[in-house]
Protein backbone atom coordinates (compact mmCIF):
# COMPACT_ATOMS: atom_id res chain seq x y z
CA UNK A 1 0.00 0.00 0.00
CA UNK A 2 1.56 3.33 -1.25
CA UNK A 3 0.73 6.44 0.64
CA UNK A 4 -0.25 8.01 -2.84
CA UNK A 5 -3.20 6.36 -2.51
CA UNK A 6 -6.04 7.62 -1.09
CA UNK A 7 -7.37 4.74 0.72
CA UNK A 8 -4.29 4.84 2.50
CA UNK A 9 -4.08 8.46 3.20
CA UNK A 10 -7.53 7.99 4.95
CA UNK A 11 -6.38 5.30 7.07
CA UNK A 12 -3.48 7.12 8.22
CA UNK A 13 -5.78 10.15 8.98
CA UNK A 14 -7.56 7.61 11.63
CA UNK A 15 -4.46 6.86 13.25
CA UNK A 16 -3.78 10.61 13.58
CA UNK A 17 -7.41 11.15 15.35
CA UNK A 18 -7.08 8.32 17.65
CA UNK A 19 -3.98 9.69 18.33
CA UNK A 20 -5.04 13.22 19.22
CA UNK A 21 -8.27 11.80 20.42
CA UNK A 22 -6.55 10.55 23.58
CA UNK A 23 -4.97 14.19 24.24
CA UNK A 24 -8.57 16.09 23.66
CA UNK A 25 -10.21 13.23 25.89
CA UNK A 26 -7.59 14.18 28.84
CA UNK A 27 -8.43 17.92 28.77
CA UNK A 28 -12.02 16.96 30.32
CA UNK A 29 -11.88 13.82 31.64
CA UNK A 30 -10.17 15.22 34.47
CA UNK A 31 -12.32 17.66 35.46
CA UNK A 32 -14.91 15.10 36.46
CA UNK A 33 -12.66 13.25 38.35
CA UNK A 34 -11.16 15.84 40.70
CA UNK A 35 -13.38 15.53 43.57
CA UNK A 36 -12.21 12.03 43.76
CA UNK A 37 -8.97 12.54 43.55
CA UNK A 38 -8.91 15.08 46.09
CA UNK A 39 -10.11 13.13 48.38
CA UNK A 40 -8.24 10.11 47.75
CA UNK A 41 -4.97 11.90 47.82
CA UNK A 42 -5.37 14.28 50.21
CA UNK A 43 -5.74 17.76 47.66
CA UNK A 44 -6.32 20.90 49.46
CA UNK A 45 -8.53 23.17 47.06
CA UNK A 46 -5.44 25.34 46.07
CA UNK A 47 -3.16 22.15 45.75
CA UNK A 48 -5.48 20.41 43.55
CA UNK A 49 -5.51 23.16 40.90
CA UNK A 50 -1.95 21.63 39.86
CA UNK A 51 -3.31 18.48 38.57
CA UNK A 52 -4.93 20.72 35.87
CA UNK A 53 -2.51 23.28 35.95
CA UNK A 54 0.78 21.19 35.40
CA UNK A 55 -0.38 19.92 32.59
CA UNK A 56 -1.41 23.48 30.75
CA UNK A 57 1.52 24.67 31.71
CA UNK A 58 4.09 22.08 29.37
CA UNK A 59 1.24 22.25 26.61
CA UNK A 60 1.27 25.66 26.39
CA UNK A 61 4.99 26.12 26.48
CA UNK A 62 5.92 23.04 24.38
CA UNK A 63 3.57 23.60 21.29
CA UNK A 64 5.85 25.57 19.34
CA UNK A 65 8.85 23.79 19.99
CA UNK A 66 7.30 20.15 19.24
CA UNK A 67 5.86 21.36 15.43
CA UNK A 68 9.35 22.81 14.57
CA UNK A 69 11.12 20.06 15.94
CA UNK A 70 8.64 17.81 13.69
CA UNK A 71 9.76 19.79 10.97
CA UNK A 72 13.53 19.66 11.51
CA UNK A 73 13.62 15.61 12.16
CA UNK A 74 10.79 14.48 10.63
CA UNK A 75 6.77 14.75 11.63
CA UNK A 76 6.27 10.45 12.03
CA UNK A 77 9.09 10.29 14.52
CA UNK A 78 7.94 13.25 17.25
CA UNK A 79 4.62 11.88 16.57
CA UNK A 80 5.84 8.42 17.69
CA UNK A 81 7.54 10.53 20.28
CA UNK A 82 4.71 12.32 21.76
CA UNK A 83 2.60 9.08 22.04
CA UNK A 84 5.20 7.58 23.93
CA UNK A 85 5.66 10.06 26.60
CA UNK A 86 2.25 10.67 26.76
CA UNK A 87 1.20 7.30 27.46
CA UNK A 88 4.09 6.67 29.67
CA UNK A 89 3.16 9.30 31.36
CA UNK A 90 -0.94 8.32 31.57
CA UNK A 91 0.98 5.04 33.47
CA UNK A 92 2.60 6.79 35.63
CA UNK A 93 -0.54 9.14 36.60
CA UNK A 94 -2.94 5.88 36.65
CA UNK A 95 -0.54 4.02 39.48
CA UNK A 96 0.45 7.54 41.33
CA UNK A 97 -0.46 6.92 44.99
CA UNK A 98 1.20 10.65 46.05
CA UNK A 99 0.29 14.09 44.92
CA UNK A 100 3.73 15.00 43.85
CA UNK A 101 3.79 11.90 41.74
CA UNK A 102 0.52 12.66 40.21
CA UNK A 103 1.65 16.45 39.17
CA UNK A 104 4.58 15.74 37.91
CA UNK A 105 3.22 13.00 35.32
CA UNK A 106 0.64 15.67 34.61
CA UNK A 107 3.39 17.59 33.38
CA UNK A 108 5.28 15.19 31.24
CA UNK A 109 1.87 14.12 29.73
CA UNK A 110 1.31 17.84 28.79
CA UNK A 111 4.83 17.41 26.72
CA UNK A 112 3.80 14.83 25.25
CA UNK A 113 0.63 16.05 24.53
CA UNK A 114 1.98 19.10 23.10
CA UNK A 115 4.06 17.40 20.43
CA UNK A 116 1.23 14.82 19.28
CA UNK A 117 -1.43 18.30 18.63
CA UNK A 118 1.04 20.05 17.05
CA UNK A 119 2.60 17.41 14.43
CA UNK A 120 -0.27 16.07 13.92
CA UNK A 121 -1.84 19.08 11.98
CA UNK A 122 1.22 19.02 9.96
CA UNK A 123 1.19 15.28 8.77
CA UNK A 124 -2.78 15.63 7.49
CA UNK A 125 -1.15 18.83 5.92
CA UNK A 126 1.25 16.88 4.05
CA UNK A 127 -0.50 13.70 3.74
CA UNK A 128 -3.76 15.57 1.98
CA UNK A 129 -2.72 18.28 -0.72
CA UNK A 130 -5.86 18.25 -2.68
CA UNK A 131 -7.81 21.36 -1.16
CA UNK A 132 -11.17 19.23 -1.73
CA UNK A 133 -9.39 16.31 0.50
CA UNK A 134 -7.88 18.53 2.82
CA UNK A 135 -11.00 20.54 4.05
CA UNK A 136 -12.89 16.65 4.48
CA UNK A 137 -10.15 15.35 6.49
CA UNK A 138 -10.12 18.69 8.50
CA UNK A 139 -13.50 18.13 8.60
CA UNK A 140 -13.13 14.82 10.28
CA UNK A 141 -10.46 15.56 12.35
CA UNK A 142 -12.48 19.18 13.68
CA UNK A 143 -15.25 15.98 14.61
CA UNK A 144 -12.95 14.49 17.02
CA UNK A 145 -11.46 17.27 18.29
CA UNK A 146 -15.14 18.37 19.29
CA UNK A 147 -16.48 15.33 20.11
CA UNK A 148 -13.60 13.93 22.13
CA UNK A 149 -14.35 16.89 24.84
CA UNK A 150 -17.59 15.73 25.86
CA UNK A 151 -17.24 12.45 25.69
CA UNK A 152 -14.34 12.98 28.45
CA UNK A 153 -17.13 14.62 30.30
CA UNK A 154 -19.34 10.86 29.78
CA UNK A 155 -16.49 8.90 30.21
CA UNK A 156 -14.83 10.66 32.91
CA UNK A 157 -18.13 9.87 34.94
CA UNK A 158 -18.85 6.32 34.42
CA UNK A 159 -14.74 5.45 34.85
CA UNK A 160 -15.28 7.23 37.94
CA UNK A 161 -18.44 5.98 39.21
CA UNK A 162 -17.96 2.39 38.31
CA UNK A 163 -14.14 1.59 38.62
CA UNK A 164 -12.19 4.57 40.23
CA UNK A 165 -10.13 7.67 38.69
CA UNK A 166 -7.06 5.94 37.95
CA UNK A 167 -8.46 4.24 35.34
CA UNK A 168 -9.45 7.67 33.32
CA UNK A 169 -5.33 7.61 32.67
CA UNK A 170 -4.89 3.81 32.48
CA UNK A 171 -7.78 4.08 29.42
CA UNK A 172 -4.93 5.33 27.73
CA UNK A 173 -2.58 2.26 27.80
CA UNK A 174 -4.19 0.02 24.91
CA UNK A 175 -4.99 3.15 23.04
CA UNK A 176 -1.09 4.59 23.36
CA UNK A 177 0.21 1.32 22.46
CA UNK A 178 -2.32 0.73 19.39
CA UNK A 179 -1.46 4.25 18.16
CA UNK A 180 2.14 3.12 17.85
CA UNK A 181 1.92 0.00 16.20
CA UNK A 182 -0.58 1.69 13.86
CA UNK A 183 1.62 4.89 12.78
CA UNK A 184 4.22 2.16 12.31
CA UNK A 185 2.68 0.54 10.00
CA UNK A 186 0.50 3.46 8.20
CA UNK A 187 2.37 6.69 8.29
CA UNK A 188 5.01 8.09 5.95
CA UNK A 189 8.58 7.86 7.29
CA UNK A 190 9.38 11.14 5.94
CA UNK A 191 12.72 12.57 7.00
CA UNK A 192 12.70 15.75 8.07
CA UNK A 193 14.91 19.29 7.33
CA UNK A 194 17.38 19.52 9.90
CA UNK A 195 20.37 21.67 9.16
CA UNK A 196 22.69 19.66 11.90
CA UNK A 197 21.77 22.77 14.02
CA UNK A 198 19.12 23.54 16.50
CA UNK A 199 18.09 26.98 17.59
CA UNK A 200 18.47 26.23 21.33
CA UNK A 201 18.07 29.90 22.49
CA UNK A 202 15.22 30.15 20.34
CA UNK A 203 13.54 27.49 21.97
CA UNK A 204 14.50 27.78 25.76
CA UNK A 205 13.55 31.48 25.29
CA UNK A 206 9.95 30.90 23.79
CA UNK A 207 9.34 27.71 25.92
CA UNK A 208 9.74 29.57 29.08
CA UNK A 209 7.98 33.05 27.61
CA UNK A 210 5.05 30.49 26.94
CA UNK A 211 4.87 28.62 30.14
CA UNK A 212 5.21 31.95 32.13
CA UNK A 213 2.23 33.25 30.46
CA UNK A 214 -0.10 30.04 30.74
CA UNK A 215 1.47 30.37 35.05
CA UNK A 216 0.19 33.56 35.37
CA UNK A 217 -3.06 33.44 33.41
CA UNK A 218 -3.89 29.99 35.36
CA UNK A 219 -3.22 31.68 38.62
CA UNK A 220 -4.39 35.11 37.84
CA UNK A 221 -7.70 34.74 39.49
CA UNK A 222 -6.06 33.28 42.62
CA UNK A 223 -2.95 35.91 42.82
CA UNK A 224 -5.43 39.16 41.43
CA UNK A 225 -5.02 40.20 38.16
CA UNK A 226 -3.08 43.51 38.89
CA UNK A 227 -1.44 42.29 41.99
CA UNK A 228 2.54 42.00 41.55
CA UNK A 229 2.89 38.15 40.97
CA UNK A 230 0.42 38.23 37.91
CA UNK A 231 1.98 41.57 36.49
CA UNK A 232 5.55 40.54 37.11
CA UNK A 233 5.49 37.25 35.51
CA UNK A 234 3.40 38.92 32.54
CA UNK A 235 6.37 41.65 32.02
CA UNK A 236 8.66 38.47 32.44
CA UNK A 237 6.76 36.64 29.80
CA UNK A 238 6.78 38.98 27.27
CA UNK A 239 10.51 40.34 27.77
CA UNK A 240 11.35 36.94 27.43
CA UNK A 241 8.95 37.07 23.93
CA UNK A 242 10.93 40.07 22.63
CA UNK A 243 14.22 38.58 23.39
CA UNK A 244 13.16 35.47 21.14
CA UNK A 245 12.17 37.50 18.05
CA UNK A 246 15.04 39.18 18.34
CA UNK A 247 17.12 35.90 18.11
CA UNK A 248 14.97 34.60 15.75
CA UNK A 249 15.62 37.48 13.35
CA UNK A 250 19.43 37.43 13.36
CA UNK A 251 20.30 33.31 14.19
CA UNK A 252 20.84 31.68 10.34
CA UNK A 253 18.67 28.58 11.55
CA UNK A 254 15.85 30.19 13.54
CA UNK A 255 13.33 28.11 15.54
CA UNK A 256 10.18 30.13 14.20
CA UNK A 257 11.57 31.72 10.79
CA UNK A 258 9.79 35.14 11.56
CA UNK A 259 8.59 35.27 7.49
CA UNK A 260 6.09 32.81 7.90
CA UNK A 261 3.69 35.82 9.54
CA UNK A 262 4.46 37.78 6.22
CA UNK A 263 1.29 35.37 4.96
CA UNK A 264 -1.24 37.88 6.00
CA UNK A 265 -3.74 35.00 6.26
CA UNK A 266 -1.92 33.13 8.86
CA UNK A 267 -1.13 36.14 10.72
CA UNK A 268 -5.02 37.41 10.67
CA UNK A 269 -6.15 33.47 11.29
CA UNK A 270 -3.92 33.38 14.74
CA UNK A 271 -5.81 36.31 16.13
CA UNK A 272 -8.90 34.94 14.99
CA UNK A 273 -8.04 31.98 16.91
CA UNK A 274 -7.29 33.34 19.93
CA UNK A 275 -10.28 35.74 20.30
CA UNK A 276 -12.53 33.03 19.19
CA UNK A 277 -10.70 30.34 21.83
CA UNK A 278 -11.60 33.28 24.44
CA UNK A 279 -14.96 32.91 24.02
CA UNK A 280 -15.25 28.86 23.05
CA UNK A 281 -13.52 27.69 26.40
CA UNK A 282 -15.21 29.94 28.48
CA UNK A 283 -18.69 28.51 27.01
CA UNK A 284 -17.78 24.95 27.83
CA UNK A 285 -16.58 25.19 31.23
CA UNK A 286 -19.28 27.83 32.54
CA UNK A 287 -22.09 26.10 30.68
CA UNK A 288 -21.16 22.98 32.08
CA UNK A 289 -21.17 24.92 35.68
CA UNK A 290 -24.69 25.84 34.92
CA UNK A 291 -26.19 22.31 34.52
CA UNK A 292 -24.36 21.16 37.71
CA UNK A 293 -24.45 24.01 40.18
CA UNK A 294 -27.50 25.59 39.12
CA UNK A 295 -30.14 22.72 37.46
CA UNK A 296 -28.49 20.22 39.78
CA UNK A 297 -27.23 17.70 36.54
CA UNK A 298 -24.70 15.06 37.47
CA UNK A 299 -21.49 14.59 35.33
CA UNK A 300 -23.24 12.10 33.02
CA UNK A 301 -26.02 14.18 32.66
CA UNK A 302 -23.98 16.72 31.54
CA UNK A 303 -22.34 14.76 28.84
CA UNK A 304 -25.70 13.27 27.41
CA UNK A 305 -26.80 16.99 27.58
CA UNK A 306 -24.10 17.86 25.06
CA UNK A 307 -25.06 14.43 22.90
CA UNK A 308 -27.18 16.21 20.29
CA UNK A 309 -24.83 19.23 19.79
CA UNK A 310 -22.01 17.38 19.27
CA UNK A 311 -23.71 14.90 16.76
CA UNK A 312 -24.69 18.05 15.11
CA UNK A 313 -20.96 19.43 15.39
CA UNK A 314 -19.32 16.38 13.69
CA UNK A 315 -22.44 15.92 11.09
CA UNK A 316 -21.69 19.47 9.43
CA UNK A 317 -17.65 19.43 9.78
CA UNK A 318 -17.55 16.46 8.30
CA UNK A 319 -20.46 16.98 5.55
CA UNK A 320 -21.15 20.58 5.25
CA UNK A 321 -17.83 22.31 6.47
CA UNK A 322 -16.05 21.37 3.67
CA UNK A 323 -18.31 21.72 0.80
CA UNK A 324 -19.34 25.28 1.94
CA UNK A 325 -15.45 26.04 1.82
CA UNK A 326 -15.28 24.65 -1.74
CA UNK A 327 -18.43 26.49 -3.00
CA UNK A 328 -17.44 30.03 -1.06
CA UNK A 329 -14.01 29.99 0.14
CA UNK A 330 -13.04 30.26 3.91
CA UNK A 331 -14.59 33.54 4.74
CA UNK A 332 -18.49 33.29 4.70
CA UNK A 333 -18.78 29.75 6.30
CA UNK A 334 -16.55 31.28 9.24
CA UNK A 335 -18.06 34.57 9.45
CA UNK A 336 -21.05 31.96 9.59
CA UNK A 337 -20.20 29.87 12.19
CA UNK A 338 -19.03 32.15 14.08
CA UNK A 339 -22.49 34.12 14.06
CA UNK A 340 -24.14 31.00 15.55
CA UNK A 341 -21.25 30.16 18.29
CA UNK A 342 -22.19 34.04 19.64
CA UNK A 343 -26.18 33.35 19.62
CA UNK A 344 -25.33 29.83 21.14
CA UNK A 345 -23.38 32.00 23.82
CA UNK A 346 -26.16 34.97 23.93
CA UNK A 347 -28.83 32.23 24.60
CA UNK A 348 -27.15 30.78 27.51
CA UNK A 349 -26.67 34.73 28.86
CA UNK A 350 -30.85 34.20 29.12
CA UNK A 351 -31.10 30.76 31.16
CA UNK A 352 -33.13 30.76 34.07
CA UNK A 353 -32.39 29.24 37.39
CA UNK A 354 -35.25 26.64 37.18
CA UNK A 355 -34.45 26.42 33.45
CA UNK A 356 -36.25 23.56 31.20
CA UNK A 357 -33.47 21.23 28.99
CA UNK A 358 -35.60 21.60 25.79
CA UNK A 359 -36.10 25.29 26.02
CA UNK A 360 -33.39 26.88 28.01
CA UNK A 361 -30.00 24.29 27.06
CA UNK A 362 -30.61 22.72 23.82
CA UNK A 363 -31.01 25.33 21.95
CA UNK A 364 -27.78 27.20 22.49
CA UNK A 365 -25.94 23.71 22.32
CA UNK A 366 -27.02 23.48 18.85
CA UNK A 367 -26.12 26.90 17.53
CA UNK A 368 -22.81 26.49 19.12
CA UNK A 369 -22.05 22.85 17.63
CA UNK A 370 -23.65 23.83 14.37
CA UNK A 371 -21.27 26.92 14.09
CA UNK A 372 -18.24 25.48 15.05
CA UNK A 373 -18.88 22.49 12.89
CA UNK A 374 -18.65 25.04 10.15
CA UNK A 375 -16.39 27.29 11.32
CA UNK A 376 -13.20 25.50 13.17
CA UNK A 377 -12.13 24.44 9.88
CA UNK A 378 -11.76 27.23 7.70
CA UNK A 379 -9.90 29.13 10.46
CA UNK A 380 -7.29 25.98 10.60
CA UNK A 381 -7.27 26.12 5.98
CA UNK A 382 -6.41 29.77 6.81
CA UNK A 383 -3.89 29.62 9.56
CA UNK A 384 -1.98 26.68 7.12
CA UNK A 385 -1.96 28.42 4.11
CA UNK A 386 0.58 29.45 1.82
CA UNK A 387 2.68 27.58 4.24
CA UNK A 388 6.08 25.74 2.50
CA UNK A 389 5.76 21.78 3.47
CA UNK A 390 8.88 22.19 5.31
CA UNK A 391 7.43 24.62 7.62
CA UNK A 392 4.03 22.77 8.15
CA UNK A 393 4.82 22.23 12.24
CA UNK A 394 6.10 25.85 12.72
CA UNK A 395 2.71 27.11 11.05
CA UNK A 396 0.31 23.82 13.07
CA UNK A 397 2.52 25.00 16.34
CA UNK A 398 1.35 28.69 16.06
CA UNK A 399 -2.28 28.42 15.56
CA UNK A 400 -2.08 25.30 18.44
CA UNK A 401 -0.77 27.96 20.66
CA UNK A 402 -2.83 30.84 19.53
CA UNK A 403 -6.02 28.55 20.22
CA UNK A 404 -4.41 27.52 23.51
CA UNK A 405 -3.49 30.73 25.40
CA UNK A 406 -6.33 32.76 23.77
CA UNK A 407 -8.65 29.72 25.54
CA UNK A 408 -6.90 30.12 28.88
CA UNK A 409 -6.73 33.40 28.86
CA UNK A 410 -10.42 34.07 27.80
CA UNK A 411 -11.63 31.27 30.46
CA UNK A 412 -9.85 32.88 33.37
CA UNK A 413 -10.99 36.34 32.31
CA UNK A 414 -15.04 34.82 32.46
CA UNK A 415 -14.52 32.50 35.26
CA UNK A 416 -12.83 35.87 36.99
CA UNK A 417 -15.73 38.03 35.75
CA UNK A 418 -18.31 35.17 36.91
CA UNK A 419 -17.06 34.80 40.04
CA UNK A 420 -17.19 38.53 41.06
CA UNK A 421 -20.76 39.42 39.66
CA UNK A 422 -21.85 36.58 41.81
CA UNK A 423 -20.13 37.45 45.11
CA UNK A 424 -21.28 40.87 44.45
CA UNK A 425 -24.69 40.28 43.68
CA UNK A 426 -24.93 37.40 46.72
CA UNK A 427 -23.44 40.10 49.05
CA UNK A 428 -25.87 42.74 48.26
CA UNK A 429 -28.67 39.61 49.58
CA UNK A 430 -29.58 37.87 46.42
CA UNK A 431 -29.94 33.79 47.03
CA UNK A 432 -26.56 31.81 45.86
CA UNK A 433 -28.01 30.09 42.90
CA UNK A 434 -29.29 33.33 41.22
CA UNK A 435 -26.06 35.18 41.98
CA UNK A 436 -24.15 32.35 40.49
CA UNK A 437 -26.63 32.09 37.31
CA UNK A 438 -26.44 35.88 37.25
CA UNK A 439 -22.48 35.61 37.11
CA UNK A 440 -22.51 33.36 34.09
CA UNK A 441 -25.00 35.65 32.36
CA UNK A 442 -22.42 38.46 32.77
CA UNK A 443 -19.40 36.08 31.32
CA UNK A 444 -21.49 34.80 28.60
CA UNK A 445 -22.06 38.00 27.59
CA UNK A 446 -18.53 39.40 27.08
CA UNK A 447 -17.49 35.68 25.61
CA UNK A 448 -19.91 36.11 22.97
CA UNK A 449 -18.38 40.25 22.31
CA UNK A 450 -15.11 38.24 22.14
CA UNK A 451 -16.46 36.07 19.66
CA UNK A 452 -18.06 38.75 17.60
CA UNK A 453 -14.99 40.69 17.45
CA UNK A 454 -12.99 37.23 16.33
CA UNK A 455 -15.93 37.87 13.20
CA UNK A 456 -14.89 41.44 12.45
CA UNK A 457 -11.47 40.83 12.37
CA UNK A 458 -12.44 37.86 9.43
CA UNK A 459 -14.51 40.38 7.78
CA UNK A 460 -11.78 43.24 7.62
CA UNK A 461 -8.67 41.92 7.19
CA UNK A 462 -8.71 37.79 5.94
CA UNK A 463 -8.28 37.41 2.23
CA UNK A 464 -11.34 36.39 0.38
CA UNK A 465 -10.21 32.78 -0.49
CA UNK A 466 -8.86 32.87 -3.95
CA UNK A 467 -9.57 28.91 -4.99
CA UNK A 468 -13.24 28.83 -4.23
CA UNK A 469 -15.17 27.16 -7.19
CA UNK A 470 -17.25 29.45 -8.45
CA UNK A 471 -20.00 26.82 -8.55
CA UNK A 472 -18.76 24.63 -6.53
CA UNK A 473 -18.09 21.68 -8.16
CA UNK A 474 -15.10 19.66 -7.27
CA UNK A 475 -13.32 20.05 -10.76
CA UNK A 476 -12.03 22.79 -9.33
CA UNK A 477 -10.20 21.68 -6.15
CA UNK A 478 -7.24 21.53 -7.46
CA UNK A 479 -7.11 25.46 -7.00
CA UNK A 480 -5.35 26.68 -3.62
CA UNK A 481 -7.65 27.00 -0.57
CA UNK A 482 -6.39 30.68 0.57
CA UNK A 483 -4.73 32.85 -1.00
CA UNK A 484 -1.26 34.16 -0.01
CA UNK A 485 -0.25 37.40 1.43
Amino acid sequence: MTFSSSRARWLALIVLCLGDLMIVLDGTIVNVALPTIRDDLGFSQESLAWVVNAYLLTFGGFLLLGGRLGDLFGHRRLFLLGITLFTLASLACGISNSQDTLVAARAVQGIGGAIVSAVAFSLIITLFTEPAERAKAMGVFGFVLSGGGVAGVLLGGILTDVLSWHWIFLVNIPVGIGVFALTLALLPAAPGHATGRVDFAGAVTVTASLMLAVYAIVKGNEAGWTSAQTLGLLGAAAALMAVFLVIEARVSAPLMPLRIFRNRNVSTANVIAVLMAAGMFGYFFLSTLYLQRVLGYTPMEVGLAYLPSTVLWGASSLLLSDRLVMRFGINKPLVAGLALMTLGLVLFARTPVDGNFLIDVLPGTIAVGLGAGIGFNPILLAAMSGVEQSEAGLASGVVNTAFMMGGALGLAILASLAASRADSLEASGEGAVAAINSGYHAAFVVGAFFVVASAVVVATLLRASAGAPEHGHEEAAGAPVAAEA
